[in-house]
């Protein structure tokens, strides 16, 4: 089971790795947001302008995910969360997550600096413990993109140290995500679409 619950085009098209059952538990508990992901994942194509256009605070291709599951109800999060010892309450909000639909969570790692995966994890853990969520995903992008970016002489842009597939990898192995079932999606060359 597992990774084989996902569409042929989707395994075919997406670097994907899971932890902790993700894909049963999403494809169980959760069809609804389920048949989001895989609308989203089989209608995503990366756009050549999205990536030789100057950036500005959010990323084309966090702006289109984003907006794809916004028209499906789904919402940036920020959860208020506290700690109490005996009459004390400390205050301990976790960092918004970028999509948010009964009790998955979703968060698109483009091109930010590669310790946003540190807080994207370490959030998941916080949030799953503390039973918010039920599973965490990450999309970001594969290595092999860089021959593309360096073909547009956008290599620069999107460096060693930004967030990608190799970054993000160790630290869910080393256990960054603690008990939280993990999905990871990583977009490939494959998706990458020239003409627009």
């Amino acid at each position: 089971m597992g990774i084989d619950l996902l569409p042929q085009y989707i395994r075919d098209n997406y670097e994907v790795h899971e932890w902790k059952h993700a894909c049963a538990i999403l494809n169980a508990d959760f069809p609804n947001e389920w048949t989001d992901l895989i609308d989203l994942l089989t209608n995503f194509k990366l756009c050549k302008s999205w990536i030789t256009e100057a950036g500005g605070r959010k990323s084309k291709v966090s702006d289109n995910i984003d907006n794809f599951l916004y028209q499906r109800g789904w919402r940036e999060k920020k959860f208020d969360t506290s700690v109490k010892v005996d009459e004390a309450i400390m205050e301990s909000p976790t960092h918004k997550v970028d999509c948010y639909k009964n009790c998955v969570a979703i968060e698109i790692e483009w091109n930010n600096k590669d310790p946003f995966f540190d807080r994207d994890l370490n959030n998941f853990r916080l949030l799953f413990d503390l039973r918010a969520i039920s599973v965490g995903i990450i999309i970001t992008r594969c290595d092999n993109l860089q021959t593309i970016f360096d073909d547009l002489n956008r290599g620069k842009s999107y460096g060693a140290s930004t967030t990608h597939m190799s970054k993000l990898l160790p630290r869910i192995k080393g256990g960054s995500g603690s008990g939280c079932p993990i999905l990871v999606f990583g977009i490939t060359e494959k998706l990458y679409n020239e003409n627009c």
